[in-house]
């Protein structure tokens, strides 16, 4: 397919489920089983366009890597079993590992619970030319926290600082955090896998089930299922209260790994493409020492 043509397909498949304006968003608008108009993942037509999609984002990449003036950073957040970690792996398979970086974030350690709760991530930002992926992120501050809120008091903060406009204080902070960043060319595209309560059960099913897949399993999964609705809703908020069109939230179908990581493939392209990448041009002083060189070469 043509390179023109995959951006336009790209731009086609993502942009149904990408949020700038989440004023009244609500998740169930959005279907974990939709597929498009693709029927499976062992459909043709999807396979080809997830290929095209790696072999295009490969090439975008080496552009954005050699212009050295833009960065990326692509965060990921869903509930247990969504499959990030599948999705960062099939769709950056392409990519020149020299020119991407991986973070994830966990449980905060004492040093990270003894600054704000920006400081982590803000340390892990990637370098212009490349593409960083959070692995969970800042966000968790407005998920986990808020889902438990006993993780509040282990964060040395005045206590007279945490009222009742926490939340929305947090929301506050990350759209101009995500603005700061947006103003100094790090471009910011934010994934949430929206799964299904159905399909994590039966995935959760699947790592009980096979015993290459037990490591997977937490006892905590479990736990954590039984506050859904909680993070659901904290979810919801989250994106409606920090889409915009500067870092616009996608809220990607998960019941489908193979569209999930279509739809995610799609979104990182429609994004590098729109930033008008291109290699450096080399003055007419460097390409008369680049002749000069050949010469030498050829001489020899």
């Amino acid at each position: 397919m043509h390179p023109n043509d995959i951006v336009k397909q790209a731009h086609h498949i993502s942009e149904p489920f990408r949020i700038t304006d989440g004023a009244g968003f609500q998740l169930k608008s959005v279907d974990p089983g939709c597929t498009l108009h693709f029927d499976s993942g062992d459909k043709p037509e999807a396979k080809q366009a997830l290929a095209d999609g790696v072999a295009m984002l490969s090439a975008l990449q080496d552009k954005l890597y050699a212009q050295d003036r833009w960065a990326l950073l692509l965060v990921f957040q869903a509930i247990d079993a969504a499959g990030k970690d599948g999705t960062i792996k099939h769709v950056m398979s392409g990519v020149n590992p020299q020119g991407c970086q991986v973070s994830s974030f966990k449980m905060p350690s004492a040093v990270d619970l003894n600054h704000d709760y920006l400081w982590r991530c803000n340390n892990a930002l990637p370098e212009r030319g490349r593409i960083g992926i959070f692995n969970r992120s800042y966000y968790e501050e407005t998920l986990v926290v808020r889902v438990h809120p006993e993780l509040l008091q282990r964060q040395t903060i005045p206590p007279e600082l945490v009222g009742k406009e926490i939340w929305k204080e947090r929301f506050a902070d990350i759209r101009h955090y995500e603005d700061y960043l947006g103003r100094n060319g790090i471009v910011v595209r934010k994934f949430f896998l929206h799964l299904s309560k159905g399909e994590q059960k039966r995935r959760f099913l699947e790592r009980l089930d096979t015993p290459e897949k037990n490591w997977k399993f937490s006892a905590n999964d479990i736990k954590e299922r039984a506050y859904w609705d909680d993070y659901m809703q904290a979810y919801e908020e989250m994106i409606q209260h920090t889409s915009t069109p500067q870092a616009p939230w996608y809220v990607v179908p998960a019941d489908n790994k193979w569209f999930t990581r279509l739809v995610v493939a799609a979104a990182v392209i429609d994004t590098l493409d729109g930033l008008d990448l291109h290699y450096p041009e080399v003055s007419a002083d460097a390409r008369s020492q680049l002749e000069a060189a050949r010469r030498q070469l050829e001489a020899e």
